[in-house]
């Protein structure tokens, strides 16, 4: 494991207070930063949902939710969410935001089949943001302009960083767009996240696109659920899919390092393409389809960006137990701790 080495870097012995506030100073500045830009209101947020309702995201399908009864609801089923994607957009038409705004929250979930590393663990925090759209901005072009502007948002929060801490600057000017077709096409020979790390060591910033849909080796990228992000459709790019992944290149840990997944969301249309081509039309009598398929949904963008992770890089930490409070294993407390890494 690498740890903070550079000159630039927020020094890894800092006190634990200093990092706490290092750390509301990043979150309260990129929220607030996000909202301008992006034109959102901060909303309450549930960290359950019922069970059997398609309102939870499933991420890839295989990921276990935590889950309890009720007694109060004659021990109905609750889980806990493993991200807002779905229960966001149902939220945009029960608040009734207009085309143009949206709606931004503090997401809390838990992940416990959540692989363990430096920037994994079994503890999500999120920024969970959706914006209501037209049906016509339901193209590559405005999925850029919006990925332009929260990459402004970053931008910003890193310069105000930077200026309160001393830690230099290391995005690029702009973010660059690859679709994974064309990522595939230069390495065929890597793996999905070899092919990620080169992106991100050339430019910097990348925003990958395509993420769920099958590439022409008949293999995905990287697995998306059929029924948020629209990653069938085909786009003016010559390619299928309005969505991705910004992923930047990190300094202290020199590797690619994701950041936000999001994207465009499915129409009734790309709905019922992609539960088909994953095998789960059935599906569609769930309350949340029902709802979208009868067209009672806002046509909407939006995704999720990691708190700790964007408080990881621009405060230059080496594991994401510096800047979350999580479960870790005692091997994994006395390895950092010989290493210099203090975990809240």
């Amino acid at each position: 494991m690498k740890t903070v080495s550079s000159p630039t870097a927020w020094p890894v012995a800092a006190g634990l207070l200093e990092t706490e506030e290092a750390i509301t100073f990043v979150k309260e500045t990129f929220a607030k930063e996000l909202a301008r830009q992006l034109q959102l209101v901060k909303v309450s947020a549930p960290i359950v949902v019922l069970d059997g309702t398609g309102i939870n995201d499933d991420l890839n399908g295989v990921e276990r939710p935590v889950g309890f009864p009720i007694k109060a609801l004659d021990e109905q089923r609750a889980v806990v969410v493993h991200s807002l994607a779905k229960w966001k957009r149902l939220r945009l038409r029960e608040l009734g935001i207009p085309a143009g705004k949206g709606l931004l929250t503090d997401m809390r979930a838990l992940r416990p089949d959540e692989d363990y590393s430096p920037i994994h663990s079994i503890y999500v925090d999120q920024w969970d943001w959706e914006k209501h759209i037209l049906p016509e901005q339901r193209t590559i072009a405005f999925l850029k302009d919006t990925v332009e502007t929260i990459y402004a948002a970053l931008k910003t929060t890193e310069q105000q960083v930077s200026e309160q801490f001393g830690i230099a600057p290391t995005l690029p000017p702009s973010i660059t767009f690859v679709h994974a077709e064309d990522l595939l096409l230069r390495y065929p020979d890597l793996t999905p996240k070899q092919r990620e790390h080169e992106a991100a060591r050339e430019y910097g910033a990348v925003f990958l696109m395509g993420i769920g849909g099958a590439l022409s080796h008949g293999e995905i990228h990287d697995g998306r659920a059929p029924d948020y992000d629209d990653w069938s459709t085909p786009n003016e790019d010559g390619h299928r899919g309005l969505n991705g992944d910004i992923l930047l290149w990190n300094p202290v840990l020199e590797t690619s390092f994701e950041v936000s997944s999001m994207g465009i969301r499915v129409d009734k249309v790309a709905l019922a393409r992609q539960l088909e081509m994953r095998g789960c039309p059935e599906r569609q009598s769930l309350h949340f389809h029902s709802l979208l398929l009868a067209d009672q949904l806002p046509q909407s963008i939006g995704g999720g960006i990691g708190q700790s992770r964007v408080c990881m890089f621009l405060l230059r930490k080496a594991h994401i137990g510096e800047v979350q409070v999580s479960i870790w294993s005692e091997s994994v407390r006395r390895e950092l701790a010989e290493a210099g890494v203090g975990l809240l």
